[in-house]
This record gives C-alpha cells, sequence and structure tokens, in this order.
C-alpha cells in the first residue's frame, strides 16, 4: 500500500511515530488484569453499601439497574481502550490532542472527587468495628493506612504489578466472603428474588428511594468517573497493543526508569497490521467482558443477596458506612459471631485495596497528562511526577484527618457531581476522537457508536439532575 499518513491530530502535540502492531502473546493468561484491577478498584463503597442498602429497602427488584451500568460503562471502556491499543496513548492524551487542556480539566475533576480521605476513612471505620476502639480511633487507622498506600505505590519496582497483586487477593477475598455467605447465609428465597428482580418484578421503585441515588446507582455499578479513564493507563502498562511500545510507571527509588517517548504510535491498516488489531481487539473485549463486566455484576448481585437475606425491611438502616456494622450485628446474630468478625475483616481489607487503587489512578491520570502535555521537553520523568503525586495526596489528607474537619458541603456537592460530569463529557469526547483519530478501517461504528450515543444521553441525563439536586441541598432549596 502507499505510504501511511497518520491520522492522529498533530495540532497540539508532536506527530505519532508508525510502527507496526505486536503481535498478541501466545498465551493470553499472561495478560490477564486490568479488567480485575478496574473490578477491584470499582468493588467499594457502591457495592459494600449503596446496592446492598437498595436491597435492604426495596428487595431485589432493581438490580437490573447494575446490570445496565455494567454494561454502559463495559461500552465505555472499551472505546477508552481503543485508542491506546491502536496508538499507545492515553484517552486524555488523545483528548489533549483536540484541545490542550482536556487532560487537566479530567485530572481536576478527578481530584475534586478523589482528594477528600473518605475513601480511606471507610476502611479504617471498619477496623473500629473489628476492633471496638470507637470512633476516635478512626482517624489514626486511616492515617496509617495512607502512610503504607504511598509506601506501597512509590517503593514497588513497577507500579501497576504491585497493584495487581493487591487488587487480586482482594479479589480472592471478597470471593471467600460471598463463597461462605452462599453456603451459611444467603436464602434459597433470595435466589428466587434475584431472578425475579432481572425479570418480571424488575422495577424503578421511586418513591420509597430516591430517584437520583438510583440513577447514580446505575451510572456506577462497577467504576465510574476517572477510574473509566484510567483503563488506558492500565492496559498499557500491561502491553497491550500499541502499548507494548511505552515504558511501563516504575517507581523513581526502587525501579529502573527507562527513557519514555510523550506521545505514541500508530500501525498502518495494512493486511498483516489489521489482523493483529482483530486479535487484540477481540482478547481486549474478552477480557473486560470476564473480568471488569462480570466480577462487577457478581459480587453486586451477592451482597445485594447477602443484604437481603439478612437486614431487609429492617428499620433505621442509613445509606453510609453504618449500614456496614448493622449488616455485621445482623450476621453476627443469624449466623454466629465469626461470621460478623469474617464480614467486617474481609470488607477493611477490600475498602484498603479501593483506596490504594484511588490513589493510583488519580496519580496516573495527573502525571501522564502533565509529562505529556505540560512538561514534554522538561528532564523531570513521569515516574516522578507520579511519585511526588501520590505523596502530595496522602499528606493532604493526613493534614485533613490532622485537623479534624469534616467534609464541608461544598465540596460533598462537586465530588457528587463531577463524575457525572466527567462520564457525559467524555463520552462525547470518545466519539470524536475515536472517528475522526483513528483510521477508517479501525473507527467506532454501528452499535458501538450508538452505545456511545445512549452513554451521552444518561450521563447527561443524570448530570442534570444531580447539579440541580445539590444546588437545591447547598441552596437551601426545597
Amino acid at each position: 500500500m502507499a505510504e501511511f499518513t497518520p491520522t492522529v491530530p498533530e495540532r497540539v502535540l508532536p506527530p505519532v511515530t508508525v510502527r507496526d502492531l505486536p503481535d498478541p502473546p501466545s498465551s493470553k493468561w499472561r495478560i490477564i488484569g486490568p479488567g480485575l484491577v478496574g473490578a477491584g478498584v470499582g468493588l467499594a463503597s457502591g457495592e459494600f453499601i449503596l446496592w446492598p442498602y437498595i436491597a435492604s429497602q426495596v428487595g431485589l427488584i432493581f438490580i437490573w439497574g447494575a446490570a445496565i451500568g455494567i454494561i454502559t460503562q463495559w461500552f465505555l471502556n472499551m472505546e477508552i481502550e481503543r485508542y491506546t491499543l491502536a496508538t499507545g496513548e492515553t484517552a486524555l492524551t488523545g483528548f489533549s490532542r483536540m484541545w490542550r487542556h482536556w487532560g487537566l480539566v479530567f485530572v481536576l475533576m478527578t481530584l475534586g472527587s478523589n482528594l477528600w480521605p473518605g475513601w480511606v476513612t471507610s476502611s479504617a471505620t471498619m477496623v473500629s468495628y473489628l476492633t471496638g476502639t470507637g470512633a476516635d480511633s478512626v482517624r489514626w487507622i486511616a492515617i496509617g493506612m495512607l502512610i503504607v498506600i504511598a509506601l506501597g505505590l512509590t517503593l514497588a519496582p513497577v507500579i501497576y504489578t504491585a497493584l495487581e497483586r493487591v487488587i487480586f487477593v482482594k479479589i480472592a477475598l471478597v470471593a471467600t466472603l460471598i463463597a461462605v455467605a452462599i453456603a451459611v447465609a444467603i436464602t434459597a428465597e433470595s435466589w428466587v428474588e434475584l431472578g425475579k428482580g432481572l425479570t418480571v418484578d424488575a422495577g424503578f421503585p421511586v418513591p420509597p428511594l430516591d430517584f437520583a441515588l438510583l440513577m447514580g446507582a446505575i451510572a456506577y455499578a462497577g467504576a465510574g468517573g476517572g477510574q473509566n479513564l484510567c483503563q488506558s493507563n492500565w492496559i498499557r502498562d500491561k502491553g497491550f497493543g500499541m502499548g507494548a511500545y511505552v515504558p511501563r510507571l516504575v517507581s523513581p527509588v526502587t525501579g529502573h526508569e527507562e527513557a519514555a517517548a510523550s506521545t505514541g504510535f500508530q500501525f498502518a491498516p495494512t493486511k498483516e497490521n489489521l489482523a493483529r488489531w482483530r486479535q487484540w481487539w477481540r482478547f481486549a473485549n474478552v477480557e473486560q467482558a470476564w473480568t471488569f463486566a462480570m466480577v462487577s455484576f457478581v459480587t453486586i448481585a451477592l451482597m445485594s443477596m447477602l443484604a437481603y437475606s439478612t437486614v431487609f425491611g429492617k428499620e433505621g438502616l442509613a445509606n453510609s458506612i453504618t449500614f456496614l456494622k448493622a449488616e455485621g450485628e445482623a450476621l453476627q446474630s443469624l449466623v454466629g459471631p465469626w461470621f460478623g468478625v469474617l464480614f467486617w475483616l474481609i470488607g477493611a481489607l477490600a475498602l484498603f485495596a479501593s483506596a490504594m487503587g484511588i490513589v493510583d489512578y488519580t496519580s496516573r491520570l495527573a502525571s501522564d497528562t502533565i509529562k505529556t502535555v505540560y512538561l514534554r521537553d522538561k528532564p523531570m520523568s513521569v515516574n516522578k511526577i507520579y511519585f511526588y503525586t501520590v505523596w502530595a495526596m496522602v499528606l493532604v489528607g493526613i493534614g485533613i484527618l490532622l485537623l479534624g474537619f469534616d467534609q464541608p458541603l461544598l465540596l460533598l456537592v462537586f465530588s457528587a457531581s463531577f463524575a457525572a460530569v466527567m462520564m457525559f463529557v467524555y463520552s462525547i469526547l470518545l466519539i470524536r476522537l475515536n472517528r475522526k483519530a483513528l483510521p477508517e478501517a479501525i473507527r467506532v461504528r454501528s452499535f458501538r457508536l450508538g452505545a456511545l450515543i445512549w452513554s451521552v444521553a444518561f450521563f447527561g441525563t443524570l448530570t442534570v439532575i444531580v447539579v440541580i439536586q445539590q444546588a437545591q441541598k447547598l441552596f437551601g432549596g426545597s
């Protein structure tokens, strides 16, 4: 074929380099992982609190919402991965090629959602249930956890490998909890109700539950917000597609830093490259379906069934961390003291692993954007920027805890709004990026384009609902 001219925009960032797409590995098992990391980081308060809380209030008639949310996010993740598989660049870099500051906008919104250390105090609170030390100990437990997270992420020779191992352990622990729950706590009735909630009894329980609560539960089933964007970073570090040409993120202290190109690559759409592309694309889709989507849905369904079996109909339950205390106490009464302890222990470890993943993906998005767009020609490596970002997040969190601040209403409002706005905007940008910046043979089209249009409509609607609702709370409206 004629000499290939790259289709990736060059107005903001330097042009990409033309290289052939690497062959997929003969053994796929060794590159399974990014989907599990995405599911594992996402298995946090939503799976342990929000969806079980919904089940405790209305039963399992709304479990279909989790399936809709996870399928929507699977399509989103695959379009985020499409650009990285084809170029080795993250989706944020692709957005920045369209407008210089898109990456920074998403980084700031992700920081706005994650900078407050609520994600680690939830784990610390569950530890306090185990130790019986009460609320006064939560601050100090959380500070200790923050330090462990920072050390783990900045001293591991290859950071993705360390995170993947932590998440694999978390998923194994949650699977153990679920297996024990199926054997001793989940009732036969809950299995029947699960089937009804996916078919004949499926409903939208408004009232008694708030409409925005249910919409948010659908939207953030599995992951949400900036975490979906980080699928780019995780598959690149795992060596998917053109990401195999980009050095992995390593510790500047214990790792071996390599010279890294600040921009990516593109392959000519030859017969050979397109054949490799079809193999990579098929594998990436299957990996996401069986790890991210399946693990996320099974966990939500079974944790909801556990809540239905133990606390359904109980009055006074709150959609907060105290829900887990009530559920653990119910499990102790119904099964035995040992099962309540197991529930809190695995919950604490699982939420800690999620907290570690949140610090990682926030710092990855920030460091990649800062280096690629703003410090491209400076000597500081992306590894060092990541190091400083992790410790900055942790030190800010420690400072907030030491000062004894509660989360201010304004930040709570922003946090509730950011994820919906982000997903609405980057759904639009993904359509443009994967239609304009890639060769015609691998552009998004047909039903996948339809899924992105659905995502724009859904998250756009959610954005309006959340912004109106939170503005009413902020300004005292009814």
